[in-house]
């Protein structure tokens, strides 16, 4: 579906560009945009590979695990049914650790690997080999949802790739948006918190 609202605007401005007798400009934008975007992609690519490499560290170091002990009962809290000690809770932890540090890309694996934990987990409970709420197979458990819903509104820190997109544009303080993101995404969190407890709740009710 993307794929056809990018291609339809971008005939639609090639269209309409030519009606107007403005088909310089639209091949010299797309020359210099090309060569922005390679730009760009060498600037995040180093930064993507500082921050990975510092959370590859980390894990091998045993500093995320440790941070990952220290957030158990939040996390214990935030899904409650999931056992205690199951992997999940660690990928869990460092998915979050990476996004509140703004490391969408270093969250990916870590976020992958929770939901594979997650599913592995509900196929156990399928099999009556763990307690808990059994959902058809298709259908998203409340840990999943909530996890979902956490990583995307994301609470974060230091907004690492905004701060690199605004200094590679010429921004004069980069960093100025550290306080605006901190309340925006606090925010968002917390609606999204509340959102997934309610639904869980419904969800529980209604046995779903």
């Amino acid at each position: 579906m993307l794929n056809i609202l990018w291609a339809a605007m971008i005939l639609l401005g090639t269209v309409c560009a030519a009606a107007a007798g403005r088909l310089p400009q639209i091949t010299d934008a797309a020359l210099s945009s090309a060569k922005e975007a390679v730009t760009l992609a060498i600037t995040m690519m180093g930064i993507i590979s500082l921050w990975s490499g510092i959370m590859e560290i980390a894990s091998a170091s045993g500093i995320l695990t440790g941070m990952a002990k220290k957030m158990r009962p939040i996390l214990y809290f935030l899904f409650p049914e999931i056992p205690k000690e199951h992997p999940a809770i660690t990928h869990i932890a460092a998915n979050m650790i990476a996004n509140v540090f703004g490391l969408g890309w270093a969250a990916t694996p870590a976020g992958l690997k929770a939901m594979e934990e997650l599913e592995n987990l509900e196929e156990s409970r399928r099999k009556s080999l763990l307690p808990g709420p059994v959902r058809k197979k298709g259908i998203a458990s409340n840990e999943m949802c909530t996890f979902l819903v956490i990583n995307i509104s994301s609470l974060q820190l230091i907004p690492v790739n905004i701060i690199a997109y605004r200094s590679q544009y010429g921004s004069i303080n980069p960093t100025a948006i550290v306080g605006p993101a901190i309340l925006a995404t606090m925010a968002s969190t917390g609606a999204a918190l509340i959102f997934c407890k309610i639904m869980a709740k419904n969800r529980k009710a209604k046995n779903v």
